[in-house]
């Protein structure tokens, strides 16, 4: 059995949690890599990667139960 098969017979809780565990790695990275974009003074790189390191936070906000996520602060007053 190949590590993809293995993958898809275990359970969808661990294979969750797993995601999660990437998409926080990435996110984290995308952040240090911002960070050094930054540091070069390589301003378009910096904004494309802030993309897409917030891109990912969302992908991680939309995954959490909504009793655990951050509330917006509402638009109208």
């Amino acid at each position: 059995m190949t590590r993809h098969e293995s993958n898809r017979t275990t359970s969808p809780h661990v294979n969750a949690s797993q995601r999660e565990a990437r998409l926080d790695y990435i996110h984290a990275m995308l952040g240090q890599l911002r960070g050094m974009a930054e540091m070069e003074k390589l301003d378009m790189l910096a904004y494309l990667i802030d993309m897409a390191r917030v891109e990912v936070g969302e992908v991680l906000r939309s995954q959490l139960p909504a009793r655990v996520r951050p509330r917006r602060p509402s638009v109208h007053r």
